[in-house]
C-alpha cells in the first residue's frame, strides 16, 4: 500500500492528534445511500430502499466543518448508486487535502472511467469486497458475474500503479478456508488485502460467526499463512496487533470496550447520526456530545470487531506509530 506523501502526512497526524485530544472523531463513516445491488448473506443492505431523504453533495460540507475528522470513509449500502457521488467526494474534500478518504464498495458498477474520476475527485483508497477467491462470491453476494467483473477490471486498474486498492474480505465460516487464498489472489491481481470480521449483530444471524474448536484453529493457522507473507510494501493492511485482536474476538465471541460514537460515527444517507452502523440510535449533527454521553460513556456491546473501530481500539501511541510506520511517509512526494 502506498505511503501518504510528506505534506499530507504531517496534515493526517496533526488532525488526528487534536481531534484524539479534543474529543472529537478520528474517522466518519458517510453511508450515502442504504440502497444495495447485492444481496450479501452477511449484511442487512440489501436491494432498493426509500431514497427521497437522502442529504445532497453540498450538505456534506456542513458535516466535515463540525465534525473535522481526518479520515472519512464513504459507503452505503453501495455508493456507486449515486450519480453524484463524484460531487459528494469533492464536497468532503478541503483546500488542504484532508482528510483522507476512502470508498467502500462492491465495485459491480466500476469502470476505468469512473476510477480515474473518483481518484480526481479525492478518493485516496478504493476498499473492495471480495468474499471468495472465486464466483462463489457471486453466490455469496447475489451477484452473478461479479467476480468475473473484478477478475478483469482490478488487475487493470492496478496496472496503472496508483496502488490505492484494497480487497476487503469479511472473515466469516463460509470462508475462513480461504483467508490465505485470498490474499494469493490479491497478490495475483496487484492490489492489497484487508480483513474484517463477521458480526452477527447486523443480521442477527450467528451461522456465520466461528464457533467450533476447529474453524478457530483453520482461522489461527490461515492468518499465521498471511502473516508469514508480511512485507514492506505493507500490501497485508491490518497491523499485526489488529490481527492478534482479530483472532480474540472469534475466540471470545466478543470484544469488549468500543469507543463507537467517540472516536468513530456513522452519518446516515439522510444525515443522522449513529454511534456505528449496527446501533440505530439517532442523533443531530449539534448533539454528538449528548450521543457521547448517552451512548458512548455508557455502551457495553461487544458484538463487532468491524474495520472501522479494528483501525481505533488502541493507545494514541500505539495507533500514531501504526500509523506512521506503515502508511505515513515523511519524505516529499
Amino acid at each position: 500500500m502506498r505511503k501518504v506523501p510528506l505534506v499530507e502526512s504531517l496534515q493526517i497526524v496533526g488532525r488526528g492528534s487534536l481531534n484524539w485530544f479534543r474529543g472529537r472523531p478520528i474517522v466518519v463513516s458517510f453511508e450515502v445511500t442504504d440502497s444495495c445491488n447485492c444481496y450479501c448473506k452477511h449484511c442487512d443492505h440489501g436491494g432498493p430502499r426509500d431514497e427521497s431523504g437522502l442529504m445532497r453533495p453540498s450538505d456534506y460540507r456542513r458535516y466535515m466543518k463540525t465534525l473535522k475528522p481526518c479520515v472519512v470513509q464513504v459507503s452505503g449500502g453501495e455508493p456507486l448508486l449515486r450519480n453524484d457521488l463524484v460531487e459528494i467526494v469533492r464536497s468532503i474534500q478541503s483546500d488542504s487535502g484532508l482528510p483522507y478518504t476512502i470508498l467502500v464498495s462492491n465495485w459491480a458498477l466500476m469502470t476505468e472511467e469512473r476510477y480515474l474520476t473518483l481518484r480526481e475527485a479525492g478518493i485516496d483508497q478504493f476498499s473492495v469486497s471480495l468474499d471468495f477467491p472465486d464466483d462463489r462470491h457471486d453466490i455469496f453476494r447475489g451477484h452473478p458475474g461479479l467476480y468475473d467483473h473484478l477478475s478483469t477490471l482490478v488487475p487493470r486498474l492496478a496496472s496503472l500503479g496508483h496502488d490505492d486498492i484494497v480487497l476487503n474480505s469479511c472473515i466469516t465460516s463460509e470462508n475462513v478456508a480461504e483467508i490465505s487464498a485470498m490474499a494469493d489472489k490479491a497478490h495475483e491481481w496487484g492490489v492489497n488485502i484487508c480483513y474484517s470480521s463477521y458480526s452477527a449483530r447486523r443480521t442477527g444471524c450467528r451461522d456465520y460467526m466461528l464457533r467450533s474448536p476447529g474453524q478457530l484453529e483453520l482461522l489461527n493457522r490461515e492468518l499465521d499463512r498471511v502473516e508469514a507473507r508480511r512485507d514492506a510494501s505493507n500490501w497485508i493492511v491490518n497491523s499485526p496487533s489488529t490481527m492478534a485482536a482479530t483472532r480474540r474476538y472469534f475466540e471470545n465471541s466478543a470484544a469488549p470496550g468500543c469507543t463507537a460514537g467517540y472516536r468513530f460515527l456513522v452519518v446516515t444517507s439522510d444525515g443522522a447520526l449513529q454511534p456505528c452502523s449496527m446501533q440505530f440510535k439517532r442523533y443531530a449533527l449539534e448533539d454528538r456530545e449528548t450521543m457521547v454521553r448517552e451512548f458512548t460513556r455508557t455502551n457495553t456491546c461487544d458484538e463487532c470487531y468491524v474495520s472501522i473501530r479494528s483501525y481505533l481500539d488502541k493507545s494514541f501511541p500505539q495507533l500514531l506509530w501504526e500509523n506512521v510506520s506503515s502508511f505515513l511517509s515523511f519524505e516529499s512526494r
